[in-house]
């Protein structure tokens, strides 16, 4: 595990003064036309590009990372995805100045009786580089498209409108979420933004300074270091008006009650919106997979959840196979291998290690592979895992009857009514299997999470700057769940239920032999690649300048060139 250097926390005073400071930026915001907003964000993409290298190696050296085949995450999570929302952000504010909704242009449809937009591949660029991939906004219920056009915009279509000053509390695991959140709140909410950084992060304070310096100047973004005594200052401070928080449940209610029991008297008056993580599953629909799909599937859910070390509030936890599916145990044999050969990695986040002590605890007949936990549970066992959210290399396992249409209901009533949270799922089936199920979209609406893969990871979701991240709608301050609230969303669309993509089920050239429509080669993300970190570059370059002269060395990497 890293240690964490000294950092100096920041003194009343100096939080004060950066209330003070954001107070009069956020008028200074209400003030501001469109045009003069539009090229505010262009030039703190600018100033982010500039320090992109830094930001990655900061983020890097935070967390210990010492293969090269590792740091590609650190640019993916930090500089890159940042880049990609500012120019969403941008395009998305140049049609609202236009007199248009941010939405016009995508195209809706009509899926479980819900309206959907299609929001990736939104342009060429994105055809081209997530090709083979489709995302989609799925509105609540009731919401018709021209009703969600209509209400797109949320604060960027009120001129003048103060949001005031919140307070973002930084999450500690991933290097632009804080960031991004801080970026949200400005331009959904015309609200600027004290960005408390977890510890974990403190090193890299004067390099987001850096980055997002002409919100600095603006008086729009304050960041400071600080730990939990600084953030309980700022959030009884008056005048902040509102907190946000990624992090845990238990952070989260120790803000808003004092106590994680007592619900009689709530000590946080004003608003907080949260993402809070959960127990993510993965259900494998079964199907007459070959060697090779097993797998690269079996990579596919390793890399859930060893991402980033396991410390990822969106890694999956649980995997649901059908305890009819014949390839059950050859699945679970590729399982094992692909856990046991991965790279090792040491846990990085604080309180790692008693997270995993615990799940020994708990699972004492636990296999130890690499260092990382493989579970069964059943009904003899612990049912710990299903609603202890381990945020370490704890990976699970479980069974449900059917085949087809059967097992993937019984999978999401498993997924729903066991599970800790509705942050976001996964789901891996063959493109036979998939259409053999004729209602499997009607089923995938009964899924509750608000972000759902489709072949691919959830947590891609994060990455792309149209998708609206968070948890699924429903939740409240005394039952917090995942989270109240989205962010990212960058058409500003309101009445979002939750964002689906899908992907191939094969890389190619096996997808183009099976026929799947994709030239998408062995996802960049894996962990098990070989091409991730020179990809993360290349992807990270052209998302500083993007053109169709810099999109060739993405694809080139991506494909081991």
């Amino acid at each position: 595990m890293t240690t964490t250097p000294e950092i100096g926390f920041a003194t009343t005073a100096e939080l004060d003064q950066a209330v003070t400071e954001l107070t009069a930026g956020a008028a200074g915001w209400a003030r501001m036309d469109l045009r003069a907003r539009i090229d505010l964000l262009q030039r703190t993409h600018a100033a982010v590009a500039q320090v992109a290298e830094a930001w990655a190696r900061d983020a890097i050296a935070a967390k210990g990372i010492t293969s090269e085949q590792l740091e590609g995450e650190e640019w993916l999570t930090g500089p890159y995805g940042t880049m990609m929302w500012l120019l969403a952000a941008v395009e998305s504010l140049q049609k609202i100045a236009q007199g248009k909704s941010p939405l016009d242009g995508v195209k809706a449809s009509r899926t479980a009786n819900r309206t959907t937009f299609r929001v990736l591949p939104t342009n060429l660029y994105e055809f081209n580089i997530y090709n083979g991939f489709t995302g989609e906004l799925w509105m609540r219920p009731g919401v018709t498209a021209e009703q969600a056009r209509a209400n797109a915009g949320l604060g960027a279509v009120r001129p003048g409108e103060n949001g005031g000053v919140g307070l973002v509390l930084g999450a500690g695991n991933v290097s632009s979420i804080g960031p991004l959140d801080v970026l949200y709140e400005l331009v959904a909410y015309n609200r600027a933004s004290v960005l408390k950084l977890n510890p974990t992060f403190g090193s890299l304070k004067s390099t987001y300074e850096a980055a997002f310096a002409p919100l600095v100047r603006a008086g729009l973004v304050r960041i400071v270091n600080g730990g939990a005594e600084e953030g309980a200052y700022l959030t009884r401070h008056e005048g902040i008006g509102h907190v946000h928080i990624t992090g845990s449940g238990v952070t989260h209610d120790m803000i808003v009650w004092g106590s994680l029991t007592d619900r009689s008297e709530r000590r946080l008056d004003k608003e907080i919106t949260s993402e809070l993580g959960g127990v993510s599953p993965i259900i494998v629909i079964p199907g007459d997979w070959s060697a090779e799909d097993l797998r690269f599937q079996a990579e596919n859910v390793v890399t859930q959840r060893l991402n980033n070390a396991g410390h990822n509030c969106i890694a999956g936890q649980a995997l649901i196979l059908s305890s009819d599916w014949a390839q059950k145990d050859a699945f679970l044999a590729e399982l094992r291998d692909v856990l046991s050969t991965t790279e090792a990695r040491a846990a990085w986040y604080p309180g790692s290690d008693r997270k995993l002590a615990l799940a020994q605890d708990s699972y004492p007949e636990a296999e130890s592979l690499n260092g990382r936990l493989l579970i069964r549970i059943d009904e003899t066992t612990s049912q710990d895992l299903l609603t202890t959210e381990y945020f370490a290399p704890v990976l699970g396992h479980t069974e449900v009857p059917g085949l087809g249409g059967d097992f993937f209901a019984n999978a999401v009533a498993f997924a729903n009514d066991r599970l800790d949270g509705t942050l976001g799922a996964s789901i891996i089936v063959a493109p036979a299997d998939r259409k053999a199920i004729s209602n499997f979209d009607a089923i995938l609406a009964d899924l509750r999470y608000g972000t759902i893969g489709i072949n691919v990871w959830s947590a891609i979701g994060f990455l792309l700057p149209a998708a609206a991240w968070g948890a699924f709608p429903g939740n409240t301050i005394e039952k917090v769940g995942s989270g109240i609230g989205i962010v990212h969303n960058s058409f500003l669309a309101a009445d979002v239920e939750r964002t689906v993509i899908r992907g191939p089920f094969r890389p190619f050239p096996r997808s183009v032999l099976h026929g799947e429509v994709s030239l998408f080669p062995t996802p960049p993300w894996y962990v098990t690649g070989r091409t991730g970190t020179g990809t993360a570059k290349a992807l990270t370059d052209f998302a500083a300048k993007p053109s169709w002269a810099r999109l060739p060395k993405v694809l080139l990497r991506a494909f081991g060139r």
